[in-house]
Protein backbone atom coordinates (compact mmCIF):
# COMPACT_ATOMS: atom_id res chain seq x y z
CA UNK A 1 0.00 0.00 0.00
CA UNK A 2 1.63 3.20 -0.95
CA UNK A 3 0.89 6.34 1.77
CA UNK A 4 1.22 9.95 0.68
CA UNK A 5 2.90 11.59 3.60
CA UNK A 6 3.04 15.38 2.99
CA UNK A 7 6.60 16.65 3.38
CA UNK A 8 6.34 20.61 2.20
CA UNK A 9 9.75 20.98 3.08
CA UNK A 10 11.40 17.60 1.16
CA UNK A 11 11.65 17.95 -2.78
CA UNK A 12 10.32 14.17 -4.32
CA UNK A 13 14.16 13.06 -5.99
CA UNK A 14 14.05 10.60 -8.29
CA UNK A 15 14.25 6.72 -7.25
CA UNK A 16 12.41 7.44 -3.98
CA UNK A 17 9.76 4.60 -3.45
CA UNK A 18 7.32 5.03 -0.46
CA UNK A 19 7.01 1.97 1.42
CA UNK A 20 3.47 0.70 3.53
CA UNK A 21 3.17 0.47 6.97
CA UNK A 22 4.72 -2.93 9.01
CA UNK A 23 4.17 -4.07 12.08
CA UNK A 24 5.50 -7.06 13.12
CA UNK A 25 8.16 -7.95 15.48
CA UNK A 26 8.49 -11.17 13.83
CA UNK A 27 11.91 -11.70 11.53
CA UNK A 28 10.76 -12.71 8.47
CA UNK A 29 12.62 -14.53 5.29
CA UNK A 30 12.52 -11.83 2.84
CA UNK A 31 11.18 -11.94 -0.73
CA UNK A 32 13.79 -13.27 -2.89
CA UNK A 33 16.01 -14.69 -0.83
CA UNK A 34 16.40 -18.56 -1.32
CA UNK A 35 16.23 -20.65 1.56
CA UNK A 36 18.72 -23.47 1.91
CA UNK A 37 17.04 -26.80 3.73
CA UNK A 38 20.17 -27.45 4.94
CA UNK A 39 22.00 -24.32 5.28
CA UNK A 40 25.69 -24.78 6.32
CA UNK A 41 26.82 -23.19 9.31
CA UNK A 42 28.44 -20.11 9.18
CA UNK A 43 31.67 -19.80 11.43
CA UNK A 44 32.37 -16.26 13.37
CA UNK A 45 35.66 -15.61 14.60
CA UNK A 46 36.04 -12.31 17.15
CA UNK A 47 39.60 -10.42 17.23
CA UNK A 48 41.23 -7.75 18.74
CA UNK A 49 43.77 -5.32 17.05
CA UNK A 50 46.26 -2.63 18.41
CA UNK A 51 45.11 0.70 16.51
CA UNK A 52 47.03 4.15 16.56
CA UNK A 53 44.73 7.02 15.19
CA UNK A 54 44.94 10.81 14.94
CA UNK A 55 42.24 11.63 16.57
CA UNK A 56 40.33 14.65 15.10
CA UNK A 57 39.84 16.48 18.31
CA UNK A 58 42.05 14.62 20.35
CA UNK A 59 45.34 14.21 18.83
CA UNK A 60 47.23 10.74 18.63
CA UNK A 61 46.43 7.71 20.48
CA UNK A 62 46.59 4.31 20.82
CA UNK A 63 43.54 1.93 20.91
CA UNK A 64 42.49 -1.86 21.40
CA UNK A 65 40.04 -2.27 18.31
CA UNK A 66 37.97 -5.34 18.96
CA UNK A 67 35.72 -6.77 15.78
CA UNK A 68 33.64 -9.82 14.87
CA UNK A 69 32.78 -11.24 11.54
CA UNK A 70 30.18 -14.56 10.13
CA UNK A 71 31.62 -16.10 7.35
CA UNK A 72 34.67 -15.99 5.47
CA UNK A 73 36.66 -13.17 4.34
CA UNK A 74 37.27 -14.80 0.86
CA UNK A 75 33.01 -13.74 0.06
CA UNK A 76 31.75 -10.51 -0.43
CA UNK A 77 32.51 -8.56 3.19
CA UNK A 78 29.48 -6.29 4.07
CA UNK A 79 30.41 -4.06 7.01
CA UNK A 80 27.22 -3.50 9.29
CA UNK A 81 26.93 -0.43 12.24
CA UNK A 82 24.10 0.32 14.27
CA UNK A 83 23.45 3.50 17.04
CA UNK A 84 25.87 4.35 19.14
CA UNK A 85 24.66 1.25 21.58
CA UNK A 86 25.49 -1.66 18.75
CA UNK A 87 28.36 -3.82 19.34
CA UNK A 88 30.34 -5.86 16.82
CA UNK A 89 28.05 -8.80 17.73
CA UNK A 90 25.40 -7.84 15.31
CA UNK A 91 23.88 -11.90 15.06
CA UNK A 92 24.50 -15.15 17.31
CA UNK A 93 26.22 -18.09 15.47
CA UNK A 94 27.79 -21.43 16.04
CA UNK A 95 30.72 -19.80 17.90
CA UNK A 96 28.95 -17.17 19.43
CA UNK A 97 24.80 -18.64 19.90
CA UNK A 98 23.78 -15.63 22.11
CA UNK A 99 21.61 -12.97 20.72
CA UNK A 100 23.06 -9.64 18.52
CA UNK A 101 21.52 -6.75 17.83
CA UNK A 102 20.46 -7.58 14.28
CA UNK A 103 19.33 -11.00 14.28
CA UNK A 104 16.58 -10.46 12.28
CA UNK A 105 18.64 -9.35 10.04
CA UNK A 106 21.13 -11.79 9.66
CA UNK A 107 21.48 -15.06 9.55
CA UNK A 108 20.47 -18.27 7.08
CA UNK A 109 17.96 -16.99 4.65
CA UNK A 110 17.83 -13.46 6.12
CA UNK A 111 18.70 -10.28 3.71
CA UNK A 112 22.36 -10.80 5.38
CA UNK A 113 23.02 -14.44 4.72
CA UNK A 114 26.35 -15.36 5.98
CA UNK A 115 26.66 -18.22 3.89
CA UNK A 116 26.87 -15.82 0.98
CA UNK A 117 28.91 -12.48 2.12
CA UNK A 118 30.95 -12.29 5.04
CA UNK A 119 29.17 -9.98 7.98
CA UNK A 120 31.95 -7.70 10.07
CA UNK A 121 31.40 -5.90 12.66
CA UNK A 122 33.52 -4.07 15.21
CA UNK A 123 32.76 -2.30 18.49
CA UNK A 124 32.95 1.47 18.30
CA UNK A 125 36.23 2.93 19.26
CA UNK A 126 35.22 4.77 22.88
CA UNK A 127 32.51 2.14 23.54
CA UNK A 128 34.05 0.93 26.59
CA UNK A 129 34.29 4.54 28.10
CA UNK A 130 38.34 4.29 28.20
CA UNK A 131 37.92 7.43 25.71
CA UNK A 132 37.10 10.49 27.44
CA UNK A 133 37.84 12.86 24.81
CA UNK A 134 35.96 14.53 21.68
CA UNK A 135 35.37 11.75 19.11
CA UNK A 136 34.30 12.30 15.52
CA UNK A 137 32.30 10.39 13.45
CA UNK A 138 35.62 10.73 11.07
CA UNK A 139 37.40 8.89 13.36
CA UNK A 140 35.15 5.81 13.54
CA UNK A 141 35.67 5.79 9.77
CA UNK A 142 39.30 5.52 9.84
CA UNK A 143 39.22 3.22 12.60
CA UNK A 144 37.26 1.06 9.77
CA UNK A 145 40.14 1.41 7.06
CA UNK A 146 42.57 0.31 9.67
CA UNK A 147 40.37 -2.77 10.66
CA UNK A 148 39.97 -3.67 6.84
CA UNK A 149 43.95 -3.42 6.31
CA UNK A 150 44.20 -5.39 9.41
CA UNK A 151 42.09 -8.39 7.93
CA UNK A 152 43.44 -8.20 4.25
CA UNK A 153 39.99 -6.74 2.94
CA UNK A 154 40.87 -4.41 0.12
CA UNK A 155 37.45 -3.06 -0.91
CA UNK A 156 33.97 -3.78 1.18
CA UNK A 157 31.13 -5.03 -0.86
CA UNK A 158 29.40 -2.97 1.45
CA UNK A 159 28.83 -0.76 4.35
CA UNK A 160 25.35 -0.80 5.87
CA UNK A 161 25.00 1.66 8.71
CA UNK A 162 21.81 2.43 10.63
CA UNK A 163 21.40 5.79 13.15
CA UNK A 164 25.05 6.75 13.71
CA UNK A 165 26.40 3.70 11.79
CA UNK A 166 24.70 5.33 8.83
CA UNK A 167 26.54 9.00 9.87
CA UNK A 168 29.91 7.15 9.85
CA UNK A 169 29.11 4.84 6.58
CA UNK A 170 28.52 8.02 4.69
CA UNK A 171 31.84 9.35 6.32
CA UNK A 172 34.06 6.64 4.94
CA UNK A 173 32.41 7.07 1.63
CA UNK A 174 33.51 9.97 1.66
CA UNK A 175 37.35 9.25 2.62
CA UNK A 176 37.10 5.76 1.28
CA UNK A 177 35.15 5.47 -2.37
CA UNK A 178 38.04 3.00 -3.92
CA UNK A 179 37.27 0.88 -0.93
CA UNK A 180 33.61 0.60 -0.68
CA UNK A 181 31.52 -0.36 -3.57
CA UNK A 182 27.82 1.02 -1.96
CA UNK A 183 26.41 2.18 0.39
CA UNK A 184 23.06 1.77 2.78
CA UNK A 185 22.53 4.56 5.15
CA UNK A 186 18.80 3.94 7.48
CA UNK A 187 17.97 6.19 9.79
CA UNK A 188 21.14 8.56 9.45
CA UNK A 189 22.69 11.85 7.69
CA UNK A 190 24.84 13.92 6.52
CA UNK A 191 24.68 16.13 10.02
CA UNK A 192 22.67 16.10 12.80
CA UNK A 193 19.31 18.11 13.07
CA UNK A 194 19.27 20.63 15.78
CA UNK A 195 16.10 19.81 17.53
CA UNK A 196 18.18 16.19 18.30
CA UNK A 197 21.08 17.58 19.07
CA UNK A 198 19.39 19.63 21.42
CA UNK A 199 17.48 16.82 22.65
CA UNK A 200 20.54 15.09 22.90
CA UNK A 201 22.62 18.08 24.87
CA UNK A 202 19.93 17.59 27.61
CA UNK A 203 20.62 14.05 27.64
CA UNK A 204 24.07 14.51 28.35
CA UNK A 205 23.56 17.01 30.90
CA UNK A 206 21.33 14.33 33.05
CA UNK A 207 24.51 12.06 32.78
CA UNK A 208 27.15 15.28 34.40
CA UNK A 209 23.85 15.99 36.68
CA UNK A 210 24.06 11.88 38.14
CA UNK A 211 28.32 12.39 38.45
CA UNK A 212 27.65 15.20 40.36
CA UNK A 213 25.73 13.61 42.87
CA UNK A 214 28.15 10.78 42.71
CA UNK A 215 24.85 8.33 40.93
CA UNK A 216 26.13 8.09 37.48
CA UNK A 217 24.00 4.64 37.20
CA UNK A 218 21.08 6.79 37.29
CA UNK A 219 22.00 9.65 35.29
CA UNK A 220 22.69 7.43 32.62
CA UNK A 221 19.38 6.08 32.72
CA UNK A 222 17.54 9.02 33.19
CA UNK A 223 19.44 10.20 29.76
CA UNK A 224 18.12 6.97 28.48
CA UNK A 225 14.50 7.57 29.03
CA UNK A 226 14.75 10.89 27.94
CA UNK A 227 16.11 9.45 24.90
CA UNK A 228 13.35 6.87 24.04
CA UNK A 229 10.98 9.67 24.08
CA UNK A 230 12.62 10.34 20.54
CA UNK A 231 13.34 7.13 19.55
CA UNK A 232 10.07 6.08 19.72
CA UNK A 233 6.59 8.12 18.34
CA UNK A 234 3.23 9.63 20.23
CA UNK A 235 1.39 7.42 18.32
CA UNK A 236 3.34 4.25 19.96
CA UNK A 237 3.14 5.59 23.34
CA UNK A 238 -0.71 6.23 22.68
CA UNK A 239 -1.57 2.87 21.78
CA UNK A 240 0.74 1.08 24.11
CA UNK A 241 -0.01 3.23 27.58
CA UNK A 242 -2.94 4.47 29.55
CA UNK A 243 -3.58 7.44 31.65
CA UNK A 244 -2.32 8.23 35.64
CA UNK A 245 -2.65 6.40 38.91
CA UNK A 246 -1.77 7.73 42.39
CA UNK A 247 0.34 5.73 44.25
CA UNK A 248 1.71 6.36 47.57
CA UNK A 249 0.58 10.39 47.37
CA UNK A 250 2.17 10.44 44.18
CA UNK A 251 1.15 10.63 40.32
CA UNK A 252 2.72 8.26 38.08
CA UNK A 253 2.03 7.70 34.82
CA UNK A 254 1.53 4.42 32.56
CA UNK A 255 4.66 5.12 30.57
CA UNK A 256 7.29 5.29 33.56
CA UNK A 257 7.30 1.46 34.14
CA UNK A 258 8.68 0.98 30.19
CA UNK A 259 10.81 3.96 30.83
CA UNK A 260 12.25 2.79 33.80
CA UNK A 261 12.94 -0.56 32.53
CA UNK A 262 14.61 0.96 29.13
CA UNK A 263 16.77 3.41 31.68
CA UNK A 264 18.10 0.37 33.90
CA UNK A 265 18.72 -2.02 31.12
CA UNK A 266 20.59 0.53 29.72
CA UNK A 267 22.68 1.73 32.84
CA UNK A 268 23.75 -2.02 33.55
CA UNK A 269 25.83 -2.28 30.11
CA UNK A 270 26.57 1.49 28.98
CA UNK A 271 29.48 3.04 30.34
CA UNK A 272 28.61 7.50 31.25
CA UNK A 273 31.60 8.34 29.59
CA UNK A 274 31.04 5.90 26.56
CA UNK A 275 27.42 7.73 26.12
CA UNK A 276 28.41 11.00 26.75
CA UNK A 277 31.29 10.71 24.14
CA UNK A 278 29.25 9.11 21.71
CA UNK A 279 26.40 11.12 21.83
CA UNK A 280 28.28 13.91 21.18
CA UNK A 281 30.09 12.54 18.21
CA UNK A 282 26.40 12.40 16.48
CA UNK A 283 26.51 16.08 17.05
CA UNK A 284 29.86 16.41 15.58
CA UNK A 285 28.43 14.54 12.44
CA UNK A 286 29.45 17.46 8.97
CA UNK A 287 29.96 15.69 5.30
CA UNK A 288 29.77 16.94 2.59
CA UNK A 289 27.45 15.01 0.46
CA UNK A 290 28.65 16.08 -3.07
CA UNK A 291 32.18 14.47 -1.78
CA UNK A 292 31.02 10.94 -1.67
CA UNK A 293 31.30 9.13 -4.96
CA UNK A 294 29.92 5.66 -4.80
CA UNK A 295 26.01 4.65 -5.01
CA UNK A 296 24.24 5.69 -1.85
CA UNK A 297 20.79 3.98 -1.27
CA UNK A 298 19.39 6.52 1.94
CA UNK A 299 16.22 4.93 4.00
CA UNK A 300 14.45 6.88 6.04
CA UNK A 301 11.37 6.69 8.40
CA UNK A 302 8.78 9.44 7.94
CA UNK A 303 7.93 9.26 11.45
CA UNK A 304 11.59 9.33 12.58
CA UNK A 305 11.72 12.60 14.57
CA UNK A 306 15.38 12.07 15.23
CA UNK A 307 16.97 12.24 11.61
CA UNK A 308 13.84 14.04 10.04
CA UNK A 309 12.39 12.69 6.26
CA UNK A 310 13.63 16.29 4.84
CA UNK A 311 17.17 15.77 5.68
CA UNK A 312 17.20 12.33 3.81
CA UNK A 313 15.42 13.95 1.50
CA UNK A 314 18.31 17.01 1.24
CA UNK A 315 20.78 14.33 1.63
CA UNK A 316 19.56 12.30 -2.18
CA UNK A 317 19.18 15.70 -3.49
CA UNK A 318 23.25 16.40 -2.91
CA UNK A 319 24.71 13.11 -3.28
CA UNK A 320 25.78 12.29 -6.75
CA UNK A 321 23.25 10.48 -9.64
CA UNK A 322 22.25 6.89 -8.81
CA UNK A 323 21.46 7.52 -5.36
CA UNK A 324 17.76 6.33 -4.30
CA UNK A 325 15.86 7.41 -1.37
CA UNK A 326 13.59 4.56 0.37
CA UNK A 327 11.05 5.77 2.71
CA UNK A 328 9.03 3.49 5.30
CA UNK A 329 6.76 4.74 7.59
CA UNK A 330 6.33 3.24 11.21
CA UNK A 331 4.98 3.51 14.39
CA UNK A 332 8.90 2.92 15.85
CA UNK A 333 10.21 6.15 14.38
CA UNK A 334 14.18 6.16 14.50
CA UNK A 335 14.07 2.30 15.87
CA UNK A 336 12.08 1.51 13.00
CA UNK A 337 15.87 -0.74 11.38
CA UNK A 338 15.35 -2.96 14.47
CA UNK A 339 11.46 -3.29 14.55
CA UNK A 340 9.85 -3.73 11.39
CA UNK A 341 11.52 -6.74 10.05
CA UNK A 342 10.49 -7.60 6.65
CA UNK A 343 10.12 -4.09 5.44
CA UNK A 344 14.01 -3.14 6.17
CA UNK A 345 14.88 -6.69 4.50
CA UNK A 346 12.92 -5.62 1.62
CA UNK A 347 15.00 -2.83 1.38
CA UNK A 348 18.38 -4.62 2.49
CA UNK A 349 17.95 -7.31 -0.09
CA UNK A 350 17.02 -4.94 -3.03
CA UNK A 351 20.04 -2.61 -2.04
CA UNK A 352 22.68 -5.36 -2.16
CA UNK A 353 21.12 -7.30 -5.16
CA UNK A 354 23.90 -8.17 -7.76
CA UNK A 355 27.16 -10.19 -7.35
CA UNK A 356 30.47 -8.21 -7.29
CA UNK A 357 33.11 -8.49 -9.48
CA UNK A 358 36.16 -10.85 -8.76
CA UNK A 359 38.40 -7.80 -8.19
CA UNK A 360 36.15 -6.86 -5.84
CA UNK A 361 36.18 -9.92 -3.55
CA UNK A 362 38.43 -9.32 -0.36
Amino acid sequence: MSLQIPSPTCHTPAGIVLDGFVDSDVPASPTGVSIDPEPAEADARRGVMDLTLTLRHGGSRTLALHYEFIGTLSAPVVLVAGGISADRHVAGSRAFPQAGWWDAQCGPGRALDPRHRCVLSFDWIGSDGSLDLPIDPADQAEAVAALLDHLGVHRLDAFVGCSYGAMVGLQFAALYPARLRRLVAISGCHRPHPYASAARALQRRAVALGALQCDGSHGLALARQLAMLGYRTPEEFQLRFGGATVVNGAVRVDAEDYLDHCGAIYADKVHPVAFTRLSESIDLQDVDPRQIDVPVTVVAVADDRIVPLADACELVEDLPSGARLRILHSRFGHDAFLKEHAAVADVLVESLAGAPGAEEVA
